[in-house]
């Protein structure tokens, strides 16, 4: 047992597990407010630290202290445990959730308040658990379809009437009207569900460091060349600015990598029962913090998408806690299933 092994061990697994999904919660609120802080500092007209720029360089800097920490699990012997299949896994994970989610998330906050996109997200588990039941033909107990059900209609409500008010898109021939940003959310959600889905089905083995390393780094370079190819090089002109890199560098290392070291570090020793506890508060947690970073009070849309979906949650949990107690030997969770039981954004 090594010396930073100790260390670890001297703290509960349940203080690392509040702390990601406090950091986890709080990484909507705190990419707006650096955005903003950018705002107050232009460089000829521009923001340096545009969402565009927040999600390259924070992903750089969080690539760097990944391949500082995890850079041994990339040695030869692991890497020829990897199957052809298992590499086209992680390669579609790292296109998906470490590029084209965030970037709907970001292109989201940009244009809808983070408490829309905290409870949108909210999508994501509800159509987890659809395709894992038609893809993977897993069963689900009622309490958890329940729940998702109610999680369903609550951000329908948040959708359709929480949306902002400008920048609306027709739905169903004009019948509803959803904002842009929420619809983007939406979309990312989907993505997420998709991701989590193939983690499930094919990422069973896949060391920590390979697979953290390669979702956030092919992630940043797919992310790159899109934006290039979609808005020019000049929309990275100022990645190289002194005062982005300064906040992307604390961004990077305490929202992205701090947040996964902690869940997986109180993943070691907890129990499942724990773990889908501390996930299932990760909503309110994010609306608390925009309203303690951003100042965003809920409207009472908001609030009553927010009930519906908060009481969809606590039947989704009560059937979690059902099928724990029922399962007597389960298989190791994967890392990317870990991972995504934290559903939304975290930072990358």
């Amino acid at each position: 047992m090594t010396k930073h092994s100790v260390i670890f061990d001297r703290i509960p697994s349940v203080v690392y597990l509040w702390t990601a999904i406090l950091i986890f919660a709080a990484s909507n609120a705190v990419t707006r407010k650096v955005t903003e802080i950018g705002a107050q500092h232009l460089i000829d007209g521009r923001n340096p630290i545009s969402l565009c720029n927040v999600l390259f360089v924070g992903n750089l800097c969080a690539l760097v202290v990944m391949i500082s920490v995890f850079g041994r699990q990339w040695n030869k012997r692991t890497l020829r445990q990897l199957s052809y299949q298992d590499w086209l896994s992680l390669v579609a994970i790292a296109m998906l959730s470490g590029a084209l989610a965030p970037a709907l998330i970001f292109a989201a906050l940009d244009t809808t308040n983070v408490t829309n996109v905290v409870l949108i997200g909210r999508l994501e588990p509800p159509l987890t658990l659809i395709f894992s039941v038609l893809l993977l033909k897993a069963r689900v107990n009622v309490w958890t379809a329940l729940g998702s059900l109610v999680s369903l209609v609550g951000v329908t409500v948040t959708a359709v009437i929480a949306s902002s008010e400008h920048v609306m898109m027709p739905l169903m021939g004009g019948l509803f009207h959803v904002g842009r940003g929420e619809l983007m959310t939406a979309i990312a959600a989907c993505v997420l569900a998709i991701a989590t889905v193939i983690s499930k089905s094919r990422l069973k083995h896949i060391p920590l460091g390979i697979f953290n390393i390669v979702r956030v780094g092919l992630g940043t370079v797919v992310f790159f060349v899109l934006a290039n190819v979609l808005y020019g090089a000049q929309h990275f002109v100022d990645v190289f600015s002194p005062f982005l890199w300064k906040w992307m560098l604390l961004y990077g290392s305490v929202i992205v990598v701090a947040g996964q070291l902690c869940w997986f570090a109180g993943l070691r020793h907890s129990t499942p029962a724990m773990t889908t506890l501390a996930s299932s508060f990760n909503p309110i947690a994010a609306i608390a913090m925009a309203y303690l970073i951003l100042g965003e009070i809920p409207t009472a849309a908001q609030y009553t998408g927010a009930t519906i979906i908060l009481a969809g949650v606590v039947l989704s949990l009560i059937g979690s806690l059902q099928e724990i107690k029922s399962r007597k030997h389960a298989d190791p969770t994967p890392y990317g299933q870990q991972m995504g039981m934290i559903t939304g954004f975290r930072g990358v």
